[in-house]
């Protein structure tokens, strides 16, 4: 299978996780936010702010290292999120939806919303924001730097 690379900026993010809240604000209020770590922080707090929530519990899930996926590992529970009722769980992204069935099984009543969606993972998720292809690696801002880059025709040797 190709891979694809789809970059996600800093705006891109706030404004689709701006979008993620919109959606989430008629099925609220929340008790809290579950961000799910690493890549849930920066759009639970986005969508945090703009639900006025400030009551924010971490799950952290040790999935992959660099591009490589591997099982699931919870290495810090939500405690104070007890079953999930009332509460919001936020991720930049479902893939293949390992991450996503280890939190439903820990919080099976919270609802579950997430920037983006995979098709293998979109239905574990309640609420998501843009559909990507299965083959689509997404570079996220906190994942890359701004750099040079030859202009079309010097990289294919044209000049």
């Amino acid at each position: 299978m190709s891979r694809k690379f789809y970059t996600v900026t800093w705006d891109q993010l706030h404004r689709d996780g701006k979008a993620l809240a919109w959606k989430l604000l008629p099925l609220g209020p929340w008790h809290g936010i579950v961000a799910i770590t690493r890549g849930g922080l920066i759009p639970a707090a986005i969508v945090a702010r703009e639900l006025d929530c400030r009551q924010i519990e971490t799950i952290s899930i040790v999935t992959y290292e660099e591009m490589d996926r591997g099982e699931p590992q919870v290495t810090k529970p939500p405690v104070a999120a007890g079953s999930g009722a009332g509460w919001l769980i936020v991720d930049d992204l479902v893939d293949t939806g390992a991450t996503a069935k280890v939190v439903r099984a820990l919080l099976p009543d919270a609802h579950f919303a997430t920037v983006y969606a995979k098709p293998a993972g979109k239905p574990l998720v309640d609420t998501y924001v843009t559909e990507v292809s299965q083959d689509t690696w997404i570079l996220f801002p906190w994942d890359t730097e701004p750099q040079f880059v030859q202009p079309i025709a010097k990289a294919n040797g044209v000049r």
